[in-house]
């Protein structure tokens, strides 16, 4: 489908100033376009340095989208608990959940399928994911294996009563030791890849409770109520209490490592079958603890990260 608009008051280079103006298209899928002379404006293949004036007219012809689909790709995983109706797998950080635009494969679908059949479950990108959790955040989830299962567990999910807890490395010094953040989240106005709390959003809670007070930066356990994208990432962000490392929301002065200090502890949920309640915990990947260690004596490590 070409898209087509009218520049009004916006100024700048032309690959910035789609991205800006299309929410659909990031700045590098327009610069891609642009060398590939799929953007015109005012009727003439233009250059992403091109700097765009008010009334010139953008044209662009993006590519036929390439049809997702999750293929079996053999994988180690950490399976924390299965049987005939659920997996619980402990996904190491940096690992996309399932297949999207820009990760087509070598995802943990793509692990799963080879590892075992959801030919019953009518879904080719996300057979059995009932939840997900950000690439960069490491943790439990659960996973369907069959429809019945696929529909018991979501219900679980909708209803609020599974439990997700995770636990988080934030910036700064509490002046309270527990405490609900209620605050609704949607797309950041100012940027569209980041969440926000935003008046017409979702409806979103965390509950948190501080574990252990450091002298910049606190252990806190963060359970979901709700499940909203980046939702403990954008809560602990507005009480001014960013996670340590996240790209997106924490300041550029933060504790390294491979993404957000975030991580997925403790899963529970009722069998869909047994209907008795299950409960898992997994302990934080290495570079996590070793952290916590560092921490706890005194050591703090933050640096420039971006």
């Amino acid at each position: 489908m070409t898209l087509a608009f009218t520049i009004t008051a916006q100024s700048g280079r032309l690959d910035k100033v789609i991205a800006d103006t299309e929410p659909t298209i990031t700045r590098s899928q327009a610069a891609k376009w642009l060398t590939a002379g799929r953007v015109t404006v005012n009727g003439t293949v233009a250059a992403a340095k091109y700097k765009v004036q008010a009334g010139d007219v953008v044209q662009i012809d993006p590519p036929a989208p390439t049809p997702l689909t999750a293929i079996p790709q053999a994988m180690p995983l950490a399976i924390v608990y299965e049987d005939d109706q659920v997996i619980v797998v402990n996904k190491p950080q940096g690992l996309v959940v399932h297949p999207a635009p820009g990760h087509p494969d070598g995802t943990l679908v793509n692990g799963l399928l080879a590892h075992t059949d959801f030919s019953a479950i009518n879904d080719v990108i996300r057979p059995g994911i009932v939840h997900r959790i950000d690439k960069d955040t490491s943790g439990l989830l659960m996973v369907a294996k069959t429809p019945g299962a696929l529909e018991a567990l979501s219900a679980q999910l909708k209803a609020k009563t599974s439990l997700r807890e995770y636990w988080a490395i934030v910036h700064g010094t509490f002046k309270v030791a527990h405490g609900t953040i209620d605050a609704p989240l949607g797309r950041d106005p100012k940027d569209r890849k980041k969440q926000a709390v935003v008046a017409n959003g979702r409806q979103a809670v965390t509950h948190f409770d501080v574990l252990e007070q450091f002298t910049h930066y606190a252990l806190v356990r963060c359970v979901l109520e709700t499940g909203r994208t980046h939702q403990i990432r954008v809560h602990m962000a507005y009480i001014h209490h960013p996670v340590a490392g996240d790209p997106l929301y924490a300041p550029r002065v933060t504790l390294p490592g491979h993404g957000q200090f975030l991580h997925a502890r403790t899963l529970g949920f009722v069998h869909p079958t047994r209907h008795e309640l299950m409960t898992f915990e997994a302990d934080p990947p290495a570079n996590f603890t070793q952290t916590l260690t560092d921490l706890r004596a005194g050591i703090d490590r933050s640096t420039r990260i971006r």
